[in-house]
């Protein structure tokens, strides 16, 4: 179900109770994440307002800077907690199903509407899809209303819960005024340089890096001006790393040294250096093997960077991407190397704009206000 039309909610006339329009108090787990911190308005009053995520030392205070593992998910804060909806975006990994199913049933026992985004049909997190599938089979029944980013995930919840997903798309994720200075600083730009970026972090479970650089460093050095960038963590590429893996940093020591190559080794990167290095980028591809939605392509967008994304999961229908072959099964190196030549000659213009972004935010805001309202 495509909310384009606020219309398709109904929003409660002027005038209704005075109370029933004060802004709606929502219990989100969490609350401090960028993609929820963007889904009020750009401005004025925010018609709903996010509960502070509780410390989860002591839920009856608001959370100093960690919000994991979220105390909302715990019945006994739902029983207490003084909220008017309570909506489910990320943070549930670690609750078993049973856990789960006492958070619902405590909901239901408080008559407290209860909203699901899915955001993961397949968690990037999780080995294997078992946990998770478990979780969302709890969940996604018991919602009052369910959410998700794309009409390929829509269908894929209708196939497996016959149940109807509200189709409201990702907002930004970079901030407007170093949105606009990226793009205007890609605008500016003159230089031969084609830079392809592979971001590999700490190396989550969907990632599969290893064939996609492999490929990429023969292709990207084959365009003219090429340059192959690639950002890890150090608790995965250092000799003493927690989480060292040795086939992948064996081969980024070995092609770095080859100069074939740009290695960048560092910690978790604060946001304005990680905007910094979107913008600095040609293309940037995701070496995913499953997963469903992608903020980091949000992000790219932003930013102003051309995306290559994998087949697997809905990326596609996120946004405008370049796509090439990869998933749990298999491997298609040649559309790896076509995407990136396509990358190169043809230039794809991808970006999002400040002005599309800022409309975009204020119709998902009022998407999520009728949604809201709809079940108080």
């Amino acid at each position: 179900m495509r909310l384009h039309d606020e219309t398709a909610l109904r929003r409660p006339a002027a005038t209704a109770d005075p109370q029933r329009l004060a802004a709606l108090r929502v219990a989100s787990v969490p609350s401090t994440h960028v993609y929820i911190r963007h889904l009020g308005p750009v401005e004025g009053p925010a018609p709903f307002k996010f509960l502070p995520d509780p410390d989860p030392d002591d839920p009856t205070q608001p959370a100093r800077g960690r919000w994991w593992p979220p105390a909302m998910l715990d019945p006994q804060w739902v029983r207490q907690g003084e909220f008017d909806v309570f909506h489910v975006q990320f943070g549930f990994d670690a609750r078993s199903p049973e856990d789960l199913a006492a958070l619902v049933g405590a909901l239901k026992e408080r008559g407290k509407p209860f909203v699901q985004t899915v955001h993961d049909l397949r968690n990037p997190h999780h080995p294997d899809r078992t946990l998770h599938d478990a979780q969302l089979d709890v969940l996604v029944p018991a919602a009052d209303a369910l959410v998700t980013l794309t009409e390929g995930a829509a269908d894929e919840i209708r196939r497996r819960w016959g149940r109807e997903a509200h189709v409201i798309p990702h907002p930004h994720v970079i901030d407007f005024a170093t949105m606009e200075r990226l793009q205007r600083h890609r605008a500016e730009r003159r230089t031969d340089e084609f830079r392809v970026g592979v971001h590999i972090k700490s190396l989550r479970q969907s990632m599969d890096p290893l064939p996609v650089m492999q490929v990429l460093a023969d292709a990207v050095t084959a365009i003219p001006g090429g340059v192959l960038q690639v950002n890890g963590h150090h608790d995965v590429l250092d000799d003493d790393g927690a989480r060292r893996d040795d086939e992948v940093a064996t081969w980024l020591t070995r092609a770095a040294a080859d100069g074939r190559i740009d290695l960048r080794v560092h910690d978790f990167m604060p946001d304005e250096d990680l905007w910094d290095y979107l913008g600095s980028l040609d293309a940037a591809v995701l070496p995913y093997r499953f997963g469903t939605h992608s903020g980091w392509l949000e992000a790219c967008r932003d930013a102003g960077t051309t995306v290559v994304a994998p087949t697997c999961g809905y990326y596609a229908d996120q946004a405008p991407v370049l796509t090439y072959g990869f998933d749990e099964d298999h491997f298609d190196a040649d559309s790896l190397r076509h995407a990136i030549e396509v990358a190169f000659t043809e230039r794809p213009d991808h970006r999002v704009t400040v002005q599309e972004r800022r409309d975009q935010r204020d119709h998902v805001a009022r998407l999520h206000e009728h949604l809201y309202r709809s079940l108080t």
